[in-house]
């Protein structure tokens, strides 16, 4: 490329009496003592100067090579992350409860796929894949197949914790991730078994995080679930979403699919603090419990604001029922009147409005949720910030209760 430049300077300079291929930190040529008569503008002189086809040709050539580097450079993550990784991910299958007819039997069976959690051959997978099995089978990447008893299930989170033989199979546990870290446009990984085809990999990108999501076996929402455009298809449910570095950042668990079960590019993960959290219970109690206050909600907008008599500013959550009996009841929390008393406003008023909870600002009923599910447990005191329905802000401590598996 040097020689390329200095070539065609040379040309110039039999041409004009001056040249320069020196460039400052501006781009500005060092050596200005081009012939005034030629360069007297030297925006004229890149304006009408006619592009040099060896030089174009040169550059294009460098650019091209450029970006055949990137793709070496990104393939050759991927081929790593799969190399480190598959060995890690397991195919499952869930035989559950016998079907049919008087004179014939048959086992109904589901698949997905899960991780290596630790050596003490702990796997994780969702709760939704081997909910109800009698009997499940987990097969390695190497080919070994062993028999599996669930340890532990967590509805709420759709996460399970199974148990195979350590001495079964070699085991290699996966990297944690932190989601805390987690951004939009990150490089997202799903390794699994989608449709049966074993060991796939797909890619994307981190579409969107913070997402509340119902978990589809209770009436609670899972907090914060990450979204991504990576494929996932029937049979990924439990295996991990990865970020670029290899490390597992959530646990593949929905879609929103058009009506055939296929992806379109809306895929769900469980996050993987989150299961920091309920995994390690599972292991030791077969069971996790959650922090729980007991009220529904709806996130106050300007509009609803302004109907209560506040600023249109004013952010938090609307309590607008209360289970009985809750800690929310306990504590006094108001929910809202029904609507029959407001017949000519659409929205009920009456309830009391969360703003806070210990300290940290409520926005809406994700921040709510977000907060019980991540940093409280059953027993903590917590301090609500509220507006009454009178309109006064005051101050209430609730001490949290058991989540209930159905509630009342």
């Amino acid at each position: 490329m040097r020689l390329l430049v200095s070539a065609t300077c040379l040309l110039i300079l039999l041409l004009n009496g001056a040249c320069t291929d020196q460039l400052d930190d501006t781009n500005t040529p060092i050596n200005s003592t081009l012939n005034t008569e030629v360069a007297a503008d030297a925006d004229a002189l890149i304006d009408t100067t006619p592009s040099d086809p060896i030089i174009d040709a040169a550059a294009e050539a460098s650019q091209a090579h450029s970006a055949i580097d990137i793709v070496k450079a990104h393939e050759s993550v991927m081929r790593s992350i799969y190399t480190e990784v598959t060995p890690s991910v397991v195919h499952i299958l869930a035989i559950g409860t016998s079907v049919g007819g008087s004179d014939w039997m048959t086992p109904s069976q589901g698949e997905g796929s899960g991780f290596v959690w630790d050596l003490d051959g702990h796997i994780v997978t969702n709760y939704h894949v081997v909910a109800g099995a009698q009997e499940v089978v987990v097969t390695f990447w190497n080919g070994n197949q062993l028999d599996a008893t669930v340890v532990g299930e967590d509805p709420f989170s759709d996460l399970a914790v199974l148990n195979v033989d350590p001495t079964g199979t070699p085991l290699l546990p996966v990297k944690l991730g932190d989601d805390d870290s987690v951004q939009v446009g990150d490089f997202a990984l799903a390794i699994g078994h989608p449709f049966r085809q074993k060991h796939t990999m797909t890619s994307g990108i981190i579409s969107a995080i913070g997402r509340t999501r119902p978990s589809g076996t209770t009436q609670f929402s899972i907090p914060d679930v990450i979204q991504t455009d990576a494929p996932i298809n029937p049979g990924n449910s439990g295996g991990p979403l990865l970020n670029r570095i290899g490390e597992v950042v959530g646990i593949n668990t929905q879609i929103i699919s058009s009506g055939t079960g296929a992806n379109s590019g809306i895929g769900f993960a469980v996050p993987i603090n989150i299961a920091k959290r309920v995994i390690p219970g599972l292991i030791a109690d077969q069971e996790y419990e959650y922090g729980w206050l007991g009220i529904t909600g709806i996130n106050l907008t300007p509009r609803h604001a302004e109907q209560l008599g506040l600023p249109a500013i004013t952010q938090g959550v609307y309590v607008h029922q209360i289970v009985e009996p809750s800690p929310a009841e306990k504590a006094g929390l108001l929910p809202s009147a029904s609507p029959d008393e407001y017949a000519n406003k659409q929205f009920p008023e009456g309830g009391s409005i969360i703003v806070s909870i210990n300290d940290q600002p409520v926005i809406g009923m994700d921040d709510l949720i977000s907060y019980l599910v991540r940093l409280t447990q059953p027993g903590d005191v917590i301090s609500l910030q509220i507006i009454d329905n009178r309109g006064n802000e005051t101050s209430v401590e609730i001490e949290l209760g058991v989540r209930p598996k159905v509630l009342p």
